[in-house]
């Protein structure tokens, strides 16, 4: 892929991102897309074969950054806690993302569903790795599962980043961790 086709497809996921996370991936046309990229109609369909591939693309290519960004927690010291960090600092970056992810994964069954699902189980398997290490240590309560903890951390942060962007943007990335991480190390059996 050329750099020029790179830097075309990424004004169009950043338009497309920008739109959808606004109002949803349902009510946004192709022309709004191209307009806000700043590119001509014609170009979406070059790179796409349609507004729901490039939606599907988007949701493909938000998952993968994240997931990137996760996986470099794994080899830290406080794993759980650069897991947390490498989090929030996606959905700060992203905001728009959540609120896709979020909207569409609430819109059931939706039409990108079982994509996300598939999705959700990429982050979540890796959020799923940070916790069974937290278990083999015993730092899991008893009768926690580590599947639960998984979803419940990966659905807190996703709730918590929403509401840090839109009911509290005036807290630090590093404020809002040292809460997320108080509340999670206070979850654990008593020392």
């Amino acid at each position: 892929m050329s750099a020029r086709t790179t830097a075309t497809k990424q004004k169009l996921f950043d338009a497309a991102l920008k739109l959808v996370g606004e109002r949803g991936a349902a009510s946004v046309t192709v022309d709004e897309i191209a307009a806000e990229a700043g590119v001509a109609k014609g170009t979406i369909y070059y790179n796409f074969a349609s507004k729901d591939a490039l939606v599907e693309a988007l949701l493909h290519h938000g998952v993968e950054i994240l997931a990137g960004r996760l996986r470099s927690a794994e080899g830290s010291e406080d794993s759980l806690e650069a897991l947390v960090d490498e989090m929030l600092g996606f959905w700060a970056e992203y905001p728009a993302f959540g609120q896709l992810l979020v909207s569409e994964l609430w819109r059931t069954p939706g039409q990108w569903h079982g994509t996300l699902s598939l999705l959700r189980d990429d982050i979540v398997s890796i959020v799923r790795g940070h916790m069974k290490r937290l278990s083999d240590a015993g730092r899991l309560p008893d009768g926690v599962e580590v599947g639960t903890a998984s979803a419940a951390l990966f659905g807190t942060l996703l709730v918590i980043a929403l509401d840090w962007q839109v009911f509290q943007p005036e807290r630090s990335r590093a404020e809002v961790r040292d809460s997320v991480m108080h509340l999670v190390r206070g979850l654990g059996p008593a020392r």
